[in-house]
């Protein structure tokens, strides 16, 4: 069984090529929630959803989010009755946050939710929420604080941050599976999703660091940084609010207490020296995916790091 950390579209990608290198079943997905909100009284699950749609077949790869090919009509009729609809969500997408809000009424779990909607699609793999309390992104910016969404998505991350911090973390529990995959597994990855607000939630969920650092299994993350340049997004924006070189060095330090290897760019390469210091493995590879091909390569060569089990 291998687990994997995920948030975003970067971890979607790897998690395409993994899919595809071993049985859908042996893989355990965590994912990160602190980016849920609730829209129109319906709760959305973007990185669920990503990974979800994904492995389903149904992603809209070219945005990176969505259903492919999904249409608009109730998002501009809404925008009729006047609401603000800079949230994108597809007509397709609205059945999947129906679904979701009603089994939350009828008094699932999120864990339940996410697994019956994996099922109804077909997905073999499991996908675990990081946890089943509510935990929020929240950016503190000069013009107040605000949820991640709107920061990430309503004002394309324009703003300067001041501070990043994951409300409700501290009193949250991992959801059911989660610590028994991390102690189960053959092998963990750690996508090139943002350190800070794709991992960092996942870390902040209590117990979960810690069964990170007592796993005896091989641990590999993969820089979701090139030359100093984040691969997409805002996260060498947030990894430097938070105090984070923006580097593969400073992704291998964020992680240095429970990783073994770090996958980096060849641009990267020669930061291995550095990275030896924090007692870590640093490999260089080819890490951008942009098709098919891509994704199944990195994701066999990140296998091949975790060993002979994987």
């Amino acid at each position: 069984m291998l687990a994997v950390l995920t948030g975003g579209t970067g971890g979607a990608k790897l998690i395409r090529g993994l899919s595809l290198e071993v049985e859908p079943r042996d893989l355990v997905i965590i994912c990160n929630t602190a980016d849920d909100l609730v829209l129109y009284g319906l709760h959305v699950s973007p990185d669920l959803d990503t990974i979800t749609y994904t492995l389903a077949g149904l992603a809209d790869e070219e945005k990176g989010w969505g259903i492919k090919g999904d249409t608009f009509a109730v998002l501009e009729q809404m925008r009729e009755y006047g609401w603000q609809t800079w949230f994108r969500l597809g007509d397709r997408d609205l059945g999947t946050h129906l679904t979701r809000s009603a089994f939350l009424r009828e008094g699932s779990s999120l864990s339940q939710a996410t697994d019956r909607i994996r099922t109804a699609l077909g997905v073999k793999a499991s996908i675990l929420p990081m946890s089943d309390d509510r935990v929020e992104t929240r950016i503190v910016t000069p013009r107040g604080e605000i949820p991640f969404q709107e920061f990430f998505v309503r004002d394309r991350w324009s703003d300067e941050i001041e501070r990043v911090y994951f409300a409700g973390a501290e009193r949250s529990r991992p959801a059911p599976g989660v610590i028994e995959a991390i102690r189960g597994a053959a092998g963990i990855v750690v996508c090139p999703s943002n350190p800070v607000t794709s991992i960092g939630p996942i870390l902040a969920v209590p117990g979960v660091r810690a069964a990170l650092r007592e796993v005896e299994r091989p641990i590999v993350a993969v820089s979701p940084v090139i030359g100093g340049v984040a691969i997409s997004g805002p996260a060498a924006k947030l990894m430097a609010s938070a105090g984070i070189e923006v580097s593969a060095f400073g992704v291998a330090k964020a992680y240095a207490d429970f990783i073994d290897t770090v996958v980096v760019a060849r641009e990267d390469e020669g930061l291995g020296v550095r990275i030896a210091g924090l007692g870590l493995r640093a490999v260089a590879t080819d890490i951008l995916m942009n098709n098919l091909a891509d994704k199944r390569r990195l994701a066999h060569e990140v296998l091949a790091l975790l060993g002979p089990m994987c």
